[in-house]
């Protein structure tokens, strides 16, 4: 069985390297996909669509893959490919894989990133 960190490198990469059609043959006919932070939900079609015409050109870096079999998590940053930008975001991706090797969920959370921490307090 391929398992969800499997698929989620693979649609890292695709992401990355903006094969839209390769992306959507990762993702079964049932697919599902939500944003946690803005409530959103998308189907196959609409996900890949999303990814395909949002505007720029963007990096999507995976940093850590987790491995739970039919359910695996991605860690990953999300920059401009082109520099002109100094934007960057980070994404938690939760997936789930069905028994047919494909995607049938994902819930991410996207976050920007903070160029630094906030102070701690401390005297």
């Amino acid at each position: 069985m391929t398992t969800a960190a499997q698929l989620l490198r693979t649609f890292s990469d695709r992401i990355d390297a903006q094969d839209w059609a390769g992306l959507a043959a990762l993702l079964a006919p049932d697919f599902r996909a939500r944003y946690v932070h803005t409530g959103e939900e998308f189907d196959r079609d609409g996900f890949v669509a999303l990814n395909r015409d949002y505007p720029g050109a963007w990096r999507f870096e995976q940093q850590d893959v987790v491995d739970g079999g039919a359910r695996g998590a991605l860690r990953a940053r999300v920059s401009d490919a082109t520099g002109a930008s100094d934007d960057v975001y980070h994404v938690a991706t939760f997936a789930t894989a069905g028994p047919d090797g494909l995607l049938h969920e994902i819930v991410e959370v996207w976050a920007d990133a903070v160029a630094e921490p906030p102070s701690q307090g401390r005297s």
